[in-house]
């Protein structure tokens, strides 16, 4: 880890950035997110550069977590229409493709489903042979309705991709340019999870290219030649170009770098991580340095997928949550990005948990006078109601009824002091308000294998070196230093349920950046 990095995290309310060189942090900087994506990146990234007293052509890597992804799920704007191609034989066919799905996001991506013979069995034999001609058929009706990006899932293709492979070729002979999404590539077991994470990837594929092109032109506009990642949800790193093919990748990366960055900040690796930001609160959970995995799959804006997210706490409270006195409540409504404009410190008309904080003393922005008229019984209902939510949420979290290390970061962590019950420690480091762009600085490349494997005519020990060597191989072309490469998980976990030796294979490489 050398050179000079800029990690940058674009939030709801704002957007962070910060400046290492090796292991120390040289600046800092928090900034308003922009409606446009590319300005308030740019001018974060300038402010981070000359806060830093650096030239921009000393920079040797920008790494990118943004929200833009996850919040275009769950306001279902930005998403396109998606052709749904499932292979799977006389298999499968009870359940139709976006079954379950919110009718408002249903109705958004539905770009009409294919089922055609295809798949496998657990053992990697055909379900039936794949359909060519209609596969073509159903591409050609694609074509017709103006659907640009399709989504393939064949049954048990974890164990054998063929099939999913030899269908990406036809349709790109059938429909030049159209983005397809394999399910192989995205998400793990469970038929109908693998399907929806699928359709979502293939549903974010415009957005993807237009934000990571808007990221390169805000590069371009601080002066910055230098290559560009984005985290995602492991805290690991994707080129720019993987990312636009894998959006759905970077949904929980915002919550990962604040995990990644506290650990990196206070040095510990088993602690809780509160973050408190300018809408939301996030509580998380580091187990030896990364953040703790959620055992079951992720649901997203009421949508079950199966991919690993990191198991954050999410709830509406942070420094532009809008306070109501009588009866009091705070949140989960707020200003956002518009805190300056609207935060009664800064000449606007809404009360704000930053109001707050800034009347009790706890914080020294815009103008104190402004709110030196809020009663003292008043500011200590609000802080000790806020207190209690996270106290709460902390005490959800722990691994146990223990009192564990607590580390206390983003730019809404003004709003709490002193201890809290269910802490042995509340530390806040320094850089502790722009702790997820530090986390995204410090990120390094992954690579992953996950497979479903029938140990009949193979050994445990090979089908673990097998998806070692595959992880390592997908790290390397990911990206990573093939000198600096280090197994971080390697597991197996037999599936009695499916018939013979059957196991779910998982390997997980990271390393520093080539």
């Amino acid at each position: 880890m050398s050179g000079l990095r800029i990690g940058v995290d674009v939030g709801g309310t704002n957007t962070d950035a910060a400046l290492l060189r090796g292991t120390q942090v040289l600046a800092t900087v928090k900034a308003p997110t922009s409606a446009d994506v590319t300005s308030g990146v740019a001018a974060a990234i300038g402010a981070v550069i000359a806060r830093g007293g650096v030239a921009a052509a000393e920079v040797t890597s920008v790494m990118i977590g943004t929200t833009h992804f996850l919040n275009a799920v769950i306001e279902g704007k930005h998403l396109q229409k998606v052709g749904i191609l499932r292979l799977c034989g006389r298999a499968t066919r009870a359940l139709m493709p976006l079954t379950g799905w919110p009718a408002a996001l249903r109705d958004a991506v539905d770009g009409g489903a294919a089922l055609v013979d295809g798949g496998v069995n657990v053992d990697t034999r055909p379900i039936a042979p794949l359909d060519h001609d209609a596969i073509r058929a159903a591409c050609r009706g694609w074509r017709a309705k103006g659907v640009t990006s399709v989504a393939v899932t064949g049954v048990f293709s974890l164990a054998d991709p063929g099939m999913e492979q030899t269908a990406a070729r036809i349709i790109a002979e059938e429909m030049p340019g159209a983005f397809v999404s394999l399910s192989h590539r995205i998400g793990v077991n469970g038929f109908l999870r693998r399907e929806n994470a699928t359709i979502l990837n293939a549903a974010l594929a415009g957005l993807g290219q237009h934000t990571v092109a808007a990221f390169g032109a805000a590069m371009a506009a601080a002066g910055l030649g230098c290559p560009l990642w984005l985290t995602q949800n492991d805290g690991t790193l994707m080129t720019a170009e993987t990312a636009a093919r894998f959006p759905i990748l970077t949904l929980a990366s915002g919550p990962t770098n604040s995990l990644r960055g506290a650990a990196f900040l206070t040095g510990l690796r088993d602690a809780v991580v509160i973050d408190i930001g300018g809408t939301t609160t996030d509580i998380g959970v580091l187990v030896a340095g990364f953040p703790r995995s959620r055992s079951e799959g992720a649901e997203i804006a009421g949508i079950a997928t199966n991919f690993r997210l990191p198991d954050v706490l999410s709830f509406g409270l942070g420094g532009g949550s809008l306070v109501c006195l009588d009866p009091l409540s705070i949140g989960p409504e707020s200003v956002g990005f518009r805190l300056t404009e609207k935060a009664r410190v800064f000449g606007g008309g809404d009360l704000t948990a930053t109001d707050i904080a800034v009347a009790a003393g706890l914080a020294h922005l815009g103008d104190p006078a402004l709110v030196a008229g809020l009663a003292a019984d008043d500011l200590r209902r609000v802080l000790t109601a806020m207190r209690l939510r996270v106290e709460e949420a902390l005490d959800r979290m722990k691994p146990s009824s223990e009192p564990v290390p607590v580390v206390l970061v983003g730019g809404g962590a003004i709003l709490i002091s002193g201890p809290l019950d269910g802490a042995s420690a509340v530390l806040r480091p320094d850089h502790a308000g722009s702790a997820n762009a530090v986390g995204a600085a410090i990120a390094q490349v992954s690579g992953e294998a996950d497979r479903v494997v029938v140990l009949d005519g193979t050994t445990r020990e090979k089908a673990l070196a097998e998806a070692a060597e595959t992880a390592r191989r997908r790290a390397i072309e990911a990206g990573a230093d093939p000198d600096r490469l280090e197994v971080v998980e390697l597991e197996d976990q037999p599936l009695a349920y499916l018939p013979g030796h059957t196991t779910r294979i998982r390997a997980k490489v990271v390393g520093d950046i080539a």
